[in-house]
C-alpha cells in the first residue's frame, strides 16, 4: 500500500469513529397551537387507551402521550392549558339524526316539552291562540306511549281546540300523525277513502269512521296543509342544529333522510351548502338520500345525480336510506310472525325484497352505502337479506351498509351482521323500560320481547355496533345513551333493567359513540380517536365517567368542544381558572 493510501485509509478511520461516537440528534418539530396537559386523557385507541397530553397544530393531533413525551412540541408561540386532572376524549359522533326535521320541529309548535296528553293540548291551545287566522298550525313530538293502548289520539281532542282550522301534528318518530276534522275535511278524508299504499287511516272499528291518526305514506294525504320550509328556514334548522350537538360533544352526524327531487337536486343539500359556506358547519356530514319506496330502480339516477352534486360541493351524500317498515305500536313494523294481540297481523315491508335486493346491489356496485330503517325482525331479515345478495353479487366491497333501529332482531339473525360486516345502529338511549317499550311488548308479546336491541349479542358475534339518537324523537345527549346502553334503565328511573344480558361495558358504549360512528360514515381515518395525524375532535368533561358510578353518567356535562382543533363550544380560557 502507498503512503498516501495508508494516510487516507487512517483518516477515514478517524472520521467514521468520530461519527460512531456521536450521540443521535432528534430533528427539530414544528411548534404546536395547543398542548392540552395534566388530563386523563382517554383516547379509544387499542394501542394506547389513556394517556396525560396532547398537542395540537394546525387542527390536527400531532403528539398524545405524557407531558414529556408532548414537551418537546412546545414553542414560543404554543399556548399550554393545564385541564386539571379533568377527562379529554374523543368528540362524539351520531350515526342516526334528522337535523332539519328536528330543527324544524323547535321552530314551529314544538310538543317536545309535554309529558301528557293535558301538556299537549294546553301546548296547543297556546299556539293557535298565538297565531290568529285560519291557516295551519303544525307541529311535532307527541309521543305514543302517552295514549295507550294503541298509540294513536283522537282527533276529538284537537276538535275541541279548534274546528275552523287544520291542526296537523306528526308524532316524536315521524312515522305518524295526529289530526283535526278539519284537517281531514280539507283532505277530502272520509270513511270511504282507500288506505293508501304503504299506509293506514287509522278508524273506529264499529263506524270505519277516520279517527284522526294518519300512518307511514297516509301522512302525505294532508302534507299540502302544511307549509313547506323555505331555504331559509332549513339553513336556519342546520345551523341551530349543529350549535345544540356540538353543545353536547358532538362533531359528526349522519344525516338519515334527506329528500331529493325527481330532477336529481335537493334544497336541503344546498342548506348544507349555504351553512358551511357561512362557516358554520362545525360537523363532519354525512347525507343519506331518501328512497321513495313507491317507485323503483328508475330512481336510482336521480340519487347517483345528487351524490354527484353533493360531491361536486364538498358534501357527502354516498348514502341511501330505505324505510324498510312502520313502527311496531302502530302494527306497521313487518314481523315474520303475527302481532301478539290481533290475528294475522305481521304488518308489511315498505318496499318489496326483490327490489330491496336488487337496490341495494347495483348502489353496492355504484360505491354507495345502503342504510336500512328496520324496526321488526322481518324487516331486518330482509335488509340483511339485501346486504348479503349485494356482497354474493359484487364480493366483499368495504361499503359498511347500516341496519338502523333494529327493535327484534330473531336469533338466527343475530350472528349475520359480524358475517356480512354490516353495521349495527342503535338507539340506545330506547333500551329501557318506559311507556312505549310498554306497548311494544303488548303488541309483540313476552317470547319475542326476549329479542328487543340485542346489542351485546351481535357485538359478541363479531357485529359493529355504531349509537345514534334519530333525534329529535330522543335525546342526542350521548351520556343519556352510554348510561343506559350500561344499565338498560332510563336516566333516573326505577324499574327494573330490560334485558340485562343486552347491556355492553362503558369502553364499548364510549367506542361504539366515537371510533365505530366515525367507522360507519368512512370516517375512521380521519376522526374517532385521540391518535397523531387525526383532526383534533375533542371534548372535556366536568367528572370523569370512568370513576363515577354508571346510574350517574348522564349527568356528565361537556365543558368544551374541539372541531377540527378549534372551539365550538365553551371556553379555553374559562378551563385554565
Amino acid at each position: 500500500m502507498s503512503v498516501r493510501g495508508a494516510a487516507r485509509l487512517f483518516l477515514s478511520g478517524l472520521v467514521l469513529a468520530a461519527l460512531s461516537s456521536c450521540k443521535p440528534v432528534p430533528s427539530p418539530v414544528p411548534a404546536a397551537d395547543l398542548l392540552l396537559t395534566n388530563a386523563r386523557v382517554y383516547t379509544v385507541d387499542a394501542a394506547r387507551p389513556w394517556a396525560q397530553s396532547v398537542a395540537l397544530r394546525d387542527g390536527r393531533i400531532v403528539a398524545v402521550g405524557d407531558a414529556a413525551e408532548t414537551a418537546r412540541w412546545k414553542g414560543a408561540g404554543t399556548r399550554v392549558v393545564d385541564l386539571g386532572g379533568r377527562l379529554l376524549m374523543p368528540a362524539f359522533g351520531d350515526s342516526h339524526v334528522h337535523p332539519v326535521f328536528g330543527g324544524m320541529s323547535y321552530s314551529r309548535c314544538s310538543l317536545h316539552a309535554g309529558n301528557s296528553v293535558e301538556d299537549y293540548l294546553r301546548i296547543i291551545a297556546g299556539c293557535v291562540a298565538a297565531t290568529p287566522g285560519t291557516g295551519t298550525i303544525y307541529g311535532v313530538g307527541w309521543r305514543d306511549g302517552l295514549f295507550p293502548p294503541s298509540g294513536i289520539p283522537h282527533k276529538d281532542l284537537l276538535d275541541a281546540i279548534s274546528r275552523e282550522r287544520p291542526l296537523i301534528f306528526v308524532n316524536a318518530g315521524g312515522h305518524g300523525m295526529w289530526v283535526n276534522s278539519k284537517a281531514l275535511q280539507d283532505a277530502g278524508i272520509t270513511k270511504h277513502t282507500p288506505d293508501p299504499a304503504h299506509g293506514q287511516i287509522d278508524r273506529d272499528p264499529a263506524t270505519g269512521e277516520p279517527v284522526g291518526g294518519l300512518q307511514e305514506s297516509a301522512m302525505e294525504l294532508v302534507q299540502a296543509q302544511v307549509p313547506a320550509p323555505t331555504a331559509k328556514e332549513l339553513e336556519d334548522s342546520i345551523a341551530w342544529a349543529v350549535r345544540d350537538f356540538n353543545r353536547l360533544g358532538i362533531t359528526t352526524w349522519h344525516d338519515a333522510l334527506v329528500e331529493v327531487e325527481d330532477d336529481g337536486a335537493s334544497p336541503v343539500i344546498e342548506a348544507y351548502r349555504a351553512v358551511r359556506d357561512r362557516g358554520q358547519l362545525n360537523m363532519h356530514v354525512t347525507l343519506a338520500l331518501h328512497w321513495q319506496p313507491q317507485h323503483a330502480l328508475e330512481q336510482l339516477p336521480n340519487l347517483y345525480r345528487a351524490a354527484a352534486h353533493a360531491r361536486a360541493e364538498g358534501l357527502s351524500a354516498d348514502t341511501v336510506k330505505f324505510l324498510v317498515d312502520g313502527v311496531i305500536v302502530q302494527k306497521t313494523a313487518a314481523m315474520l310472525e303475527p302481532y301478539a294481540d290481533s290475528g294475522n297481523e305481521r304488518g308489511l315491508l315498505q318496499i318489496p325484497e326483490d327490489v330491496l335486493k336488487q337496490a341495494a346491489t347495483q348502489l353496492d356496485a355504484h360505491g354507495m352505502q345502503a342504510h336500512f330503517h328496520a324496526i321488526g325482525d322481518h324487516a331486518v331479515r330482509a335488509s340483511l337479506d339485501a346486504i348479503a345478495a349485494a356482497r354474493q353479487a359484487n364480493g366483499p366491497l368495504d361499503r359498511r351498509h347500516l341496519i338502523s333501529h333494529m327493535n327484534v332482531v330473531d336469533p338466527a339473525d343475530q350472528p349475520r351482521f359480524g358475517k356480512l360486516g354490516a353495521v349495527a345502529v342503535f338507539q340506545p338511549l330506547w333500551a329501557c323500560d318506559e311507556p312505549y317499550m310498554r306497548l311494544a311488548i303488548q303488541r309483540i308479546g313476552p317470547r319475542r320481547a326476549q329479542y328487543i336491541y340485542p346489542a351485546n349479542s351481535i357485538r359478541k358475534d363479531g357485529g359493529t355496533l355504531a349509537y345514534g339518537s334519530d333525534w329529535p324523537v330522543a335525546s342526542a345527549n350521548p351520556f343519556e345513551g352510554i348510561e343506559v346502553a350500561l344499565t338498560r334503565v332510563a336516566p333516573g328511573g326505577h324499574d327494573a333493567p330490560l334485558l340485562p344480558a343486552q347491556a355492553v361495558t362503558l369502553e364499548q358504549a364510549v367506542k361504539a359513540y366515537t371510533l365505530d360512528v366515525a367507522y360507519a360514515n368512512h370516517l375512521d381515518t380521519r376522526t374517532g380517536s385521540i391518535v397523531a395525524g387525526k383532526q383534533a375532535d375533542l371534548i372535556v368533561v366536568d367528572r370523569d365517567i370512568f370513576a363515577i358510578p354508571a346510574r350517574e353518567i348522564s349527568k356528565a356535562k361537556v365543558l368544551l368542544t374541539l372541531f377540527e382543533g378549534k372551539p365550538v363550544y365553551g371556553d379555553l380560557a374559562a378551563l385554565e381558572r
